[in-house]
């Protein structure tokens, strides 16, 4: 009788056990899913800088600086490579300071337009901000999503009895996604001439 009980008490640890690896894969596999949207939605914001810069060239030729700092922006953002796979301290600090250094510049070119009549009314530059503006809010509603997931899955790393299986199965909490405050630009950008 007690070898039945035993077995049985195994086997509910071993359900438990099951389930608590399960739900930490579960979360895992979220997180990723989550990344992949901010991957997603930043690869449109790169992919439309090019387009908007080349209008706004037209139209303020005199405004390089301006333009060559969204151009340098960029080219740091979308060197850096960071995946479900890497996510480390270093990695997401890297591409928080060189995403809000991108959105201080493009917030600067969307200032300039503000200067130039017609390039205000133009109709490719008119969409095109209109897709930025509508990227730039999928990115903060992607990163949002993206944090609450992270903050699921560090919940469940870290809390009793979960965390045992997590430590046995090496799950390792991860690292959220934000944007240093001073990297981005708070303030309207004030264009003179």
């Amino acid at each position: 009788m007690s070898l039945l009980y035993t077995i049985i008490i195994l086997v509910i640890i071993g359900v438990i056990l099951t389930g608590m690896y399960n739900s930490l894969v579960k979360k895992r596999i979220r997180t990723e899913e989550a990344w992949g949207d901010i991957d997603i939605q930043l690869k449109r914001r790169y992919d439309l800088i090019p387009n908007l810069v080349e209008i706004v060239k037209g139209y303020a030729k005199h405004e390089k600086e301006t333009l060559d700092a969204v151009i340098e922006a960029r080219a740091k953002a979308t060197s850096i490579n960071v995946d479900a796979s890497n996510m480390t301290a270093e990695n997401m600090a890297a591409m928080a300071g060189v995403e809000g250094g991108l959105s201080s510049a493009l917030g600067k070119l969307m200032a300039i337009s503000e200067s130039y009549p017609d390039l205000k009314a133009n109709a490719n530059f008119m969409e095109l901000q209109r897709d930025l503006v509508d990227t730039e809010d999928k990115i903060q509603a992607s990163r949002r999503f993206f944090n609450a997931t992270i903050q699921e899955f560090n919940t469940i790393v870290e809390v009793f009895p979960s965390n045992i299986v997590a430590k046995m199965f090496g799950f390792k909490k991860k690292e959220f996604f934000e944007l240093d405050e001073n990297d981005v630009a708070k303030d309207a950008v004030e264009v003179k001439f």
